[in-house]
Order: C-alpha cells, then structure tokens, then sequence
C-alpha cells in the first residue's frame, strides 16, 4: 500500500510537564511509538535555559546557548534536561524517521544578571502610542553577562542597548511599560493596544544591528549544532514583520535545503495574518487561529454553532499552503493566558477536520495524545485518525456542508490504493444521515466507520454512492472495511 506523503507534525509537549528534567529521555524512548502512530514531525519546546531555570516552559529567554550545560538560574538542567539529552532525542526522533522543529523566541529576554541606568519614558498601557509622563531615569534589570557560562560559545554580553524598553523600574519600584530614552517601539507589528511591540521581559532591539547580529551568530551555532528540519517562532506579532527573513535564508543556506517555519501569529483577524505572510515574504507559515476559535465555538455553543461556517475567515480557506491547523495547544490548555479549550466532546469531529483533508498541516497536541494533569487524553480514535492519514490516499475532496448541523464530506481515493476513498460525516447537535459520493472505483464495496461509533455498514452502489449515518453528537468515518481492520490491528 502507498503510504501518504503527508506531512503530521506532534507538538511535543504541554504546559504543565513535570519539571523533572526527563522529557527529553521520554521523548527519545517514545520516537518509534510516535512514528508508529503515524507522525512524522515533531515541534520540540524551547530548549535553552530560561530565567526561571529547571521550572521554566521555555519561553522566558535567558541564554540562548545554554541548552542545559551550565549552572545558572538555579541548575543546570532546564525543564527537560540537559545538553546531551536534548541533542540525543533529535538523533532519535531522526532515526524513527521524524523530522525535528525547534521553538525560538526571539521577543524578549528575562532574568537579567545585573541593572543599568537608563533613561525611559512610560506609556500607557492599553495606547503603547501615548506617553503616561516624562523623560525620566530608571534603574533597569537590562544587563546579561551570563556568569555561569563565562563566555564559552560566545562572549557578547546584551545591555539596554539591545533592548527597547523594559516593564519595571527597580529604583522606584514602578511597574509601567518603559520605553528606552528615544528609540520609540518599532512600527511594523501588531497594532492591539495602539502598538504591540512590547509584549514582556526586555524587549529586543531589532533596530541595533549589533542585536539582529547576534541573534545570526547563534542561529548559524544553533542549525549546525542541531541540524533542525525548520522553526516554530513564537510571537511574530510583536516582532518587526520582515526580521526572520535574512534570518531564514541563513538557515537555509547552511542546511543546504528548505525548511519548514510556522509563525505564531496570535489573532482571529484573517486580514492580520494575510499581511503577516505577505510582509515575511511567504518563507513562514502561520497556525490558523481563527480554526481554532471556529472549533472552540463549535464545542461550546451547545449545537448553535452553524457547522458550515467551520472554515470560514480561516486560513484553510484563504492561504490553505500556508496554514497550520491545530485543535488546542499550551497556550489555549486551561488555567493558561489564552485559554481557550476544545471541549472533550468534540476532539474527533476537530481533528477529523484538520487530520482528514487535504489542505493545511496539522499539528496534533501533546496533551490530546497523551493527557495531562487536567484533562484526558483523546484514546484510540485519535489514534485511527493519525494512521488513517498515514496510509490512506486522499484523492479528490468533495465537499456537503450543506446543512447547519450536519457536515461531511468525501476522498475519492485513487486507482493506485486499492482501498482507498473515504467518507466523513459529523454533527454538533443531533444525528442524522447524508447521502454521499465516493468514487464509482469504489463500486460494490463496503465502508464502516473507523472510529466505531456507528455500527452500519454502508455498500455503494454502481455510481460510488452511499447514506452515511452519524449519532448525536459524534462523527463517523468510514472506510473499506479491508483498511479499516488493518488499521487497527
């Protein structure tokens, strides 16, 4: 059977991984599993130190060639691990046939070593455009020197000059978003809040050549020690709209091939993202999240939602190479700043839709595959999804969204996948039945839901036609019940 060349990418890791430092040794003894499932990419968490040492998720950048080798905040370890640990899981994820993405984060830096004098002036919080007062002096935490390390790798020691502005004035114990003497927030960002330059911590000078600089040199030290497949870059919004693109083609050229990048672009305004992927000269691709809050308000509206609306003001409709679909991720897990989670209920029907089409790359949450202190994992039928789109041919798609609570559609398959085609119906309210086309090559043959929630057997007649049931609530995804047992077995 051909397998599908499709790409299937693991966001390896949530919010709330135990803070022992063996992720990355869990990591490494899962690579076959996660290959066996049908992934074939994963989206690793930020592996250098952070300003909260072996208790930070990662993106609290401290030092950026600190990959858990030195003794600074605290240990040596970050949350995952160490050095060793983390380059012998990219071998092993490598080996099982995965390709690896690394998450950087460029924005800001935390937990400076020393303070400086800086003069600042603070802006309104809620109108980064208008000054809350006057030119004043504040004592800034500003200055790393990264003790622990002492120069090995590099030796540039970051002062107020590579930032932009800070959140907190020591001497006055004043917290007020400062911005440094008259460098001004750079214009080419989001604009929530009048201008969203600043997000926390110290935040990058992408104006200072010697900033832009040193994020290269460790870049070039970072893709040759590592030998990534491609980036996840956090919080593109607040960063200069056109900065990773020398970047990126630095990347490129010492790898000596693409890479796959995905920005987070952290908005449901479509029209935002479409100039983000204009202004980066369309060498990174975006997460859809306006997808995401489709999905949400699928689960959570009580069956209101109007399911042939699912893709409407997404990505997936309007840029579909472009976009990077996902269900939840850890920013949107519970108890976290952009909580949004896709209740329960409804994981199959989202990640059918993002899994079982041909437009857009999925990325599979950490917790949906493996549950988390708060919240269950997915079980088995996420599972049949992943292999499904493994080894199944998609083919043509058809498309029914022809009604507001119940949606489905077809894969034709192809000549060369003997049982191969496809049918996916789904509801967010009550069941019911729709009359679907699969491809007169599927003649005679008998199609069963995958995921076992409707017990029907459906045989297409001469033109590939069927009726295809779905219970309240749920979605059934049928195929040749040839496949559907290899699959799971």
């Amino acid at each position: 059977m051909k397998a599908m060349k499709k790409q299937t990418i693991l966001q390896g890791f949530e919010w709330y991984l135990p803070a022992d430092g063996t992720h990355w040794k869990n990591l490494t003894e899962k690579a076959e599993e996660l290959s066996a499932f049908g992934i074939n990419a994963i989206w690793l968490p930020p592996a250098y130190k952070g300003s909260e040492g072996a208790n930070d998720v990662g993106y609290g950048t401290y030092d950026l060639y600190d990959l858990g080798e030195f003794d600074q905040k605290g240990s040596v370890k970050t949350k995952y691990g160490t050095k060793d640990d983390y380059l012998e899981t990219i071998q092993a994820l490598k080996k099982a046939g995965l390709k690896v993405y690394a998450d950087i984060v460029f924005d800001h830096f935390m937990g400076a070593d020393e303070t400086e004098e800086v003069s600042a002036v603070a802006y309104e919080f809620d109108d980064r455009t208008k000054p809350a007062g006057d030119e004043e002096q504040i004592l800034a935490w500003t200055k790393f020197i990264f003790p622990g390390r002492k120069g090995k790798y590099n030796e540039y020691q970051w002062t107020w000059e590579n930032f932009s502005g800070v959140d907190y004035d020591a001497r006055n114990k004043d917290h007020a978003i400062f911005n440094f003497a008259d460098k001004g927030w750079e214009p080419q960002v989001d604009d929530e809040n009048g201008n969203f330059d600043y997000l926390m911590g110290c935040n990058l000078d992408m104006t200072n050549p010697e900033t832009v600089d040193q994020l290269d040199q460790w870049g070039k030290w970072y893709q040759e020690l590592t030998d990534v497949d491609g980036y996840r870059l956090d919080a593109v919004k607040h960063i200069r709209f056109d900065l990773f693109v020398d970047w990126l083609l630095h990347r490129r050229e010492e790898k000596a091939e693409e890479l796959f990048v995905v920005g987070e672009y952290w908005s449901d305004e479509l029209e935002k993202l479409q100039e983000y992927l204009d202004s980066s000269g369309n060498l990174i691709s975006l997460f859809d999240v306006p997808l995401h809050f489709n999905l949400f308000q699928a689960a959570s509206t009580m069956g209101e939602f109007d399911m042939r609306q699912l893709f409407t003001g997404t990505l997936l409709e309007t840029r579909p190479d472009w976009a990077v679909t996902f269900v939840d991720n850890h920013d949107t897990q519970q108890g976290q700043s952009l909580e949004s989670w896709v209740e329960g209920w409804f994981k199959l029907q989202a990640y059918s839709l993002i899994l079982l089409r041909n437009e857009g790359t999925p990325v599979v949450f950490w917790g949906d595959l493996y549950g988390t202190e708060k919240s269950e994992a997915v079980g088995e039928g996420l599972i049949s999804l992943l292999r499904l789109r493994e080894r199944l041919t998609f083919g043509g798609q058809v498309d029914y969204f022809d009604d507001p609570d119940i949606i489905g559609w077809t894969c034709t398959g192809d000549f060369e996948q003997e049982e191969s085609g496809m049918a996916v119906i789904m509801t967010n309210s009550q069941g019911g039945e729709k009359q679907m086309t699969i491809s007169a090559i599927h003649e005679g043959e008998t199609f069963i839901d995958i995921l076992g929630n409707n017990e029907a057997k459906i045989t297409l007649d001469e033109n590939g036609q069927g009726t295809f049931p779905v219970n309240d609530g749920q979605v059934s995804v049928y195929v040749n019940e040839k496949l559907a047992k290899t699959i799971s077995e």
